[in-house]
């Protein structure tokens, strides 16, 4: 993976951009302490912060992924949002000058505010595909293969395969059955390097073709 302490935004795009080992980073977006894997791609005005986003992965743009791991082949839409920041409800006020201090002239900012969002980061599997305007809170984990439906809001974990749609996310039924699941769980394609897969991208197409010749 390649590592960015801090990316400015672009201010050019290439039309019918070919992808490949550099990953490809749209305009405007925002990389601070994080590592893109080859092959990841970020839509127009996506932020990554601290962040670690593998293989194949892309954003649609607009989208904004704080404290974050995102596995491979993740297909993540248009403003969604990873990790948000939360306001101190147990404050007298809940306004973010009470840990953006620095910004009103009112001190130190508050760090031990920020740690907690750190230390409750969120976990994307492999293969995952974040619907429109989907929103994970913090500390939330999602399973390899799960499906998040457009403008859920996912404040549980979802497992492998499990589809979630909703606010609050429920999840609805899974993809597959539990032995197909463990089946494609245990062959971890996902972990392929790039001659084995082109050498068997085809039978990514087929889910039966699949199960016989690889589980």
């Amino acid at each position: 993976m390649k590592y960015f302490d801090n990316y400015p935004p672009v201010t050019e795009q290439k039309q019918g951009h070919q992808l490949g080992e550099e990953p490809y980073i749209q305009p405007g977006c925002i990389v601070k302490d994080s590592s893109l894997g080859p092959w990841t791609a970020l839509g127009a005005g996506t932020w990554l912060v601290e962040s670690t986003f593998g293989d194949y992965s892309y954003t649609a743009g607009n989208v904004q992924i704080i404290y974050s791991e995102i596995g491979k082949y993740c297909s993540i839409a248009n403003s969604v949002r990873i990790n948000p920041g939360n306001h101190p409800q147990w404050r007298v006020t809940q306004h973010h000058m009470t840990y953006r201090r620095s910004h009103y002239g009112l001190g130190e900012d508050d760090k031990e505010f920020f740690q907690w969002r750190r230390d409750h980061k969120c976990t994307i599997g492999h293969d995952v595909w974040i619907g429109h305007g989907a929103v994970v809170m913090p500390g939330v984990s999602i399973g390899t293969g799960a499906i998040i439906g457009s403008g859920a809001i996912v404040t549980k974990d979802v497992g492998p395969y499990e589809i979630a749609v909703g606010v609050a996310a429920k999840v609805i039924k899974k993809r597959f059955d539990d032995a197909t699941i463990e089946k494609l769980l245990a062959s971890e394609w996902w972990n392929w390097d790039r001659e084995t897969l082109e050498q068997n991208f085809n039978d990514l197409l087929n889910l039966e073709v699949f199960i016989d010749k690889y589980c």
